[in-house]
């Protein structure tokens, strides 16, 4: 079962959150949670806030283990600019722009638990056996490589200098 959780109009570029999120996609949460306890960004402490949020929601509304969860999918969406200006030489001015950013996590099971194989269970078709192949139907078939054909010698080619010599001297004729 995924679990999301958004962080939205967070005030810190999403170039720089991406860095922090790369370095937790696809890992365990408990793992993630060391990753960012020692990681020395600014955004780790609105993403560790998201990533407790989602796995506190997964306790609490699913029942599922915090262990048995990972971090399957996390983006960095850019969110709307704040736009400033700042003054500059001779009575000019220059935009300044404020990046915001979006995070979506989505947290799933590394193994499903008993409420969901039940649900699969029902719904999923049995495989048909495959027919047993007894040891004496089966030929024991040696490998032989193939031979390889012999080329005929290949007669003395001018020297590649000539050519690259004729192209630079090329010249169109009108």
């Amino acid at each position: 079962m995924q679990i999301k959780a958004k962080l939205n109009y967070l005030r810190i570029a999403p170039r720089k959150v991406r860095l922090v999120a790369d370095l937790i996609r696809r890992k365990r949460v408990g793992e993630a949670q060391e990753i960012l306890s020692f990681t020395v960004k600014k955004s780790t402490r609105p993403i560790s806030k998201l990533l407790s949020s989602a796995v506190s929601s997964a306790k609490n509304n699913f029942q599922i283990e915090p262990e048995n969860l990972y971090i399957s999918k996390i983006t960095v969406d850019e969110g709307p600019k704040i736009k400033r200006w700042m003054p500059r030489s001779r009575g000019q001015a220059a935009q300044i722009q404020k990046k915001t950013s979006h995070i979506t996590l989505i947290l799933d099971e590394v193994k499903p638990s008993k409420r969901t194989k039940s649900l699969k269970k029902k719904t999923a078709l049995k495989p048909e056996k495959e027919p047993e192949i007894k040891k004496e139907e089966v030929k024991k078939e040696v490998y032989e490589p193939k031979k390889e054909k012999q080329r005929p010698e290949i007669k003395a080619r001018k020297p590649k200098i000539m050519g690259a010599i004729n192209k630079m001297f090329r010249r169109k004729s009108f």
